[in-house]
């Protein structure tokens, strides 16, 4: 692999994996106009990253060795580019030193599998992503909010960094359907902080309908945004950890999809939205085969109904409203009946919530021998064989 035209944002992933502790790497945010404590050569002098890897990772060792601290910043000899490091986003911004001090060991704690890490979470500023960006924020993670609704994942960034009295979370505008976005997204979490150690793809849309009446725009919109959406956040991602990866070869990150029970069993007159989910689990295991060799785990969790977020419980849009409409549920008359039906199907008698996803996923990242899985969180709904 060698550095290409956009060596802007690949030099920031690597340095950030030369500061891996063995469960997480640094903060990498770039900077102008700072101190340089710590000057890596030319990427040019080298054949591939891999070398300069190798090269930079005794330069950055012997730096902490002597000194027994990280370099508050780091320059790339030639490029005109530094970078602050820290232990959090506000102090790597800062670049006026980090407080970790690198002889100690990590935390390998249960409580800590997130703390510190980096995460991102497509579809975030509402619903059932909000959720999961509430609980990744009080885990201790550092959120990038990724969504279409820019001005919304911005009130939740701001809500949550006022909260917390740091920078917690950022926001970011995103098209999970469109490459350029993608990529641009991935440009900016580069930029930011260097890299990703969760990436949570969470973004989907749903329209009910009977196979005899679906109109195909809708058939096809939901299979773009839950399906190809899926593909082309992890093809952006990927690089980006992949890059992280190359110092230690012993860096492992996550892929995180979130599916669906619809995933694992079909859905009656709700084709498109199992057919993506059934999809994604394809991409799972087909991605999770291909990315082992860079440490990336690839997994998909799939809950079953989240029955009181607005996906379900919109007065307009919901799905209680849309199956009632589409009379998906035999001798139903009102959305309570639409909702009661739903409940009586799940043998721990009531909805998905926040918390049991979360469960899933910190699981996930723990795991550092599995890969490829599709984990139901159905309170016993669906059962795999």
């Amino acid at each position: 692999m060698t550095f290409t035209d956009r060596i802007v944002v690949e030099i920031p992933p690597v340095l950030r994996g030369l500061t891996f502790d063995g469960q997480k790497g640094l903060v990498v945010h770039q900077t102008e106009g700072k101190k340089v404590d710590l000057t890596l050569a030319d990427p040019s002098k080298f054949s591939s990253i891999e070398d300069a890897a190798k090269a930079w990772q005794t330069v950055f060792d012997a730096y902490k060795k002597e000194r027994s601290l990280y370099p508050a910043v780091v320059g790339i000899e030639s490029q005109d580019l530094q970078y602050g490091l820290g232990t959090n986003y506000d102090e790597a911004c800062r670049a006026e030193g980090v407080s970790a001090i690198p002889t100690l060991p990590p935390s390998t704690n249960r409580g800590d599998v997130v703390r510190d890490k980096i995460t991102l979470v497509t579809g975030g500023a509402q619903g059932f992503g909000e959720g999961i960006v509430r609980s990744l924020v009080e885990q201790g993670a550092f959120v990038f909010i990724a969504d279409m609704n820019g001005d919304g994942a911005k009130a939740l960034a701001d809500k949550l960094n006022y909260e917390a009295c740091i920078t917690v979370a950022k926001s970011i505008s995103v098209n999970v359907t469109d490459e350029a976005s993608v990529e641009a997204m991935m440009d900016e979490v580069a930029r930011e902080t260097g890299g990703l150690d969760v990436f949570v793809s969470n973004a989907g849309v749903l329209r009910a309908g009977s196979v005899k009446s679906l109109a195909l725009k809708d058939f096809q919109f939901v299979t773009s945004v839950d399906y190809t959406g899926f593909f082309i956040c992890t093809k952006f991602a990927s690089i980006q950890m992949a890059l992280q990866n190359i110092a230690s070869q012993i860096y492992f990150t996550d892929i995180i999809a979130i599916s669906s029970k619809s995933g694992l069993e079909g859905s009656n007159k709700n084709g498109a939205y199992a057919g993506a989910k059934f999809g994604v689990i394809g991409l799972t295991q087909s991605f999770a085969l291909e990315l082992v060799v860079d440490n990336i785990k690839v997994n998909a969790i799939c809950p079953g109904n989240f029955l009181d977020g607005p996906l379900w419980s919109d007065p307009k849009r919901g799905l209680f409203v849309q199956y009632l409409e589409a009379g998906k549920v035999p001798g139903a008359k009102t959305v309570a009946d639409v909702r009661r039906f739903y409940e009586s199907k799940v043998p721990m008698n009531r909805g998905c919530r926040t918390e049991d996803v979360m469960k899933a996923l910190l699981y996930i990242v723990e795991q550092t021998y599995e890969t490829g899985q599709a984990v139901p969180v159905t309170g016993g709904q669906v059962m795999l064989n």
